[in-house]
């Protein structure tokens, strides 16, 4: 498929992190390595399974952030390190105290999943006072000498769907009704947003009836409540853009229930077993997904963590690069779940990223 071919290609090249800016670091953006010097052997700390790692959520509930968080705790067995994981619930206030609290206990480094920068500020610089390592996913924060700061490539997964788009509806000069899936203040889905306002430059054609969007324990449910009212009022719409997948999940569901499946499609991001049941499943209305592998995704968090505590690790930020993957292409290839997605798309697993000679040596 074309589109998986151009984000591949990126995915061979890699691709730079992107931040938003709200905690002002007076460091550019560099892409992390491993040191050419790196630990060969085992650093004593790791070998006497004495490494402390906090991790503070914001986001718990949901596949990508389950598949996430078990990637970050195999990855921490893999090397012994012993875990205190921190679960906001989506409450803002919490993960500011719990960031507080964890600053507070002095582990080897902080992991930070999801989150606001004004929020953590504080409990940022007390990490970086205390010259506690801090690496952040998803968190709207400019990565510096204390801070790393890692993401997916959330503009080229973006652009990635909407080729898929942009074909359903008949390619350059098209002319279409869509519904897009957005709520502000998320650093990905901004940055996915940024793709989204340059391809509606580029394709006048699409146009943006409604934008829906809820980011809450029930957002799957909300999402499909809000695409049913949207899809009444618009009965000419043909896709309905959704660049996360539980508003992918609600959306499909709205079509499916309304009897829509074969005029509206739904794109979407991000891929779990749960996901690929609903794309695979007779008459989905989910095309097209952008996704990296959440768990190896966890996992490459944990290492960079691991890494930077061991000194082994220079620059700030990593950008884990996307696959675009069709509904075809799992119904071709019989994919049913995520194991069987890593054996089919082999290039979503990263077990050399951020990974120090010393790490496949730990007893």
């Amino acid at each position: 498929m074309i589109v998986t071919k151009i984000v591949r290609r990126a995915f061979l090249a890699g691709v730079a992190g992107i931040a938003l800016t709200s905690v002002a670091f007076a460091d550019k953006p560099t892409p992390i390595r491993v040191k050419s010097d790196a630990h060969a052997e085992v650093p004593q700390k790791f070998k006497d399974h004495a490494v402390r790692i906090a991790v503070v959520r914001q986001l718990n509930t949901g596949d990508v952030y389950q598949e996430w968080i078990a990637g970050v705790e195999a990855e921490a067995k893999k090397l012994g390190v012993k875990l205190t994981v921190y679960n906001a619930d989506g409450d803002n206030a919490k993960q500011a105290l719990m960031l507080q609290q964890a600053v507070a206990t002095q582990p080897d480094a902080i992991v930070i999943g999801w989150g606001f920068g004004d929020s953590l500020r504080d409990g940022i610089k007390a990490a970086a006072d205390t010259n506690i390592p801090v690496v952040t996913y998803y968190v709207s924060v400019e990565p510096s000498d204390k801070v790393i700061t890692v993401d997916q490539g959330d503009k080229l997964m973006m652009t990635g769907i909407l080729d898929g788009l942009k074909a359903h509806i008949g390619g350059d000069g098209a002319k279409a009704d869509v519904i897009y899936v957005y709520v502000p203040g998320y650093q990905a889905l901004d940055l996915r947003n940024e793709a989204w306002k340059e391809f509606l430059k580029a394709n006048p054609g699409v146009n943006t009836v409604a934008t829906i969007g809820v980011v809450n324990a029930n957002t799957a449910a909300q999402t499909a409540d809000q695409a049913k009212a949207a899809l009444t009022s618009h009965p000419n719409v043909k896709a309905i853009v959704a660049p996360y997948d539980e508003f992918t999940k609600g959306a499909s569901l709205a079509i499916s229930e309304l009897g829509l499946a074969d005029k509206v499609k739904a794109y979407g991001m991000d891929i779990s077993t749960a996901d690929i049941a609903v794309m695979t499943k007779p008459h989905s209305p989910w095309a097209v997904t952008a996704t990296t592998s959440q768990s190896n995704v966890g996992s490459v968090v944990l290492r960079v963590a691991a890494a930077r505590i061991a000194g082994d690790l220079v620059g700030n930020t990593l950008s884990v690069p996307p696959l675009v993957i069709t509904q075809e292409q799992l119904r071709t290839n019989k994919v049913e779940n995520i194991e069987q997605l890593g054996a089919v798309f082999p290039d979503l697993k990263t077990p050399d990223v951020a990974k120090a000679p010393w790490m496949d040596k730990v007893k």
